[in-house]
């Protein structure tokens, strides 16, 4: 797990005249769980939007390492090529088509390995069938993994939220990435759904080989999945190690509970 597959240097993004994101600079290794924390506003999912080319940076780069080893300036790209690249997401709030069936949301994600003309779509050639066919035993492989077989014709609007965060992680898992961008994984989710949630994400990274950029607020599922962590507070990096570095790191602490103190008058005050 020595090779870099992206890298931030001195990522800065301003909003009129708030900075978002502030001299933010890190490297993301093949094959290792990476994951940003922080509190809210912090700057962490501006930091995925900068690498899914949603936002452009107002300084700094992202580099990001082709398979065959060539090095690539990422943030010089257009949003639409992200997917193609190997770079898929997962959103907080869900991002699914709610009428359409979870084979169909999977499918979709399919589309980025479409490379048919009109031509051949119009008439179904035997290219375009071919296409299809192995769009859908991907997605039936994708299926199996999540043990989503049960939901696999049901329509996303009437399914748990839960199913439906593990259907949106099928869906870019559908796209066959070498990165997989998961914002806050956990949000909305139970203690069980939680702890099932980092089994896939341990499952991904060791059975699939993807690596995972994660952005994450339940420090037990940070604990549990992540190699190393980057903190970040008001556009800025605080801390970055392992799990447990982090989080016993004064300016994390600080960041998350206010200073000593802070703490010890919450302690005294009256209930």
């Amino acid at each position: 797990m020595t090779d870099t597959l992206l890298s931030a240097k001195d990522l800065s993004v301003r909003f009129g005249g708030v900075l978002a994101v502030n001299k933010v600079s890190f490297d993301v290794k093949a094959g290792e769980v990476f994951t940003l924390i922080g509190p809210n506003g912090a700057g962490k999912t501006t930091v995925f939007n900068l690498i899914s080319r949603i936002y452009t940076p107002t300084s700094g780069h992202i580099d990001y390492t082709l398979p065959g080893g060539t090095s690539m300036r990422l943030s010089d790209q257009s949003p639409h090529t992200i997917a193609r690249l190997g770079i898929a997401r997962t959103f907080q709030n869900i991002e699914l088509f709610e009428h359409a069936s979870v084979l169909h949301n999977l499918l979709i994600g399919r589309h980025t390995h479409h490379h048919n003309g009109l031509w051949r779509e119009l008439f179904f050639t035997p290219r375009v069938r071919e296409a299809e066919l192995k769009a859908r035993e991907k997605a039936e492989e994708v299926i199996d993994f999540l043990d989503l077989q049960h939901h696999r014709d049901s329509l996303v609007a009437g399914l748990p939220y839960g199913v439906r965060k593990v259907v949106e992680l099928a869906r870019a898992l559908c796209t066959e990435p070498r990165i997989l961008l998961l914002d806050e994984p956990s949000s909305g989710l139970n203690v069980e759904e939680t702890d099932d949630m980092a089994f896939w994400i341990q499952d991904i990274r060791h059975e699939l080989g993807i690596t995972v950029l994660m952005v994450e607020h339940d420090m037990s599922l940070v604990s549990k999945v992540s190699d190393r962590v980057l903190a970040m507070n008001q556009g800025e990096v605080l801390a970055m190690g392992t799990p447990r570095e982090v989080q016993t790191h004064p300016g994390v602490v600080e960041a998350y509970l206010g200073t000593v103190d802070d703490v010890s008058s919450l302690r005294r005050a009256p209930a």
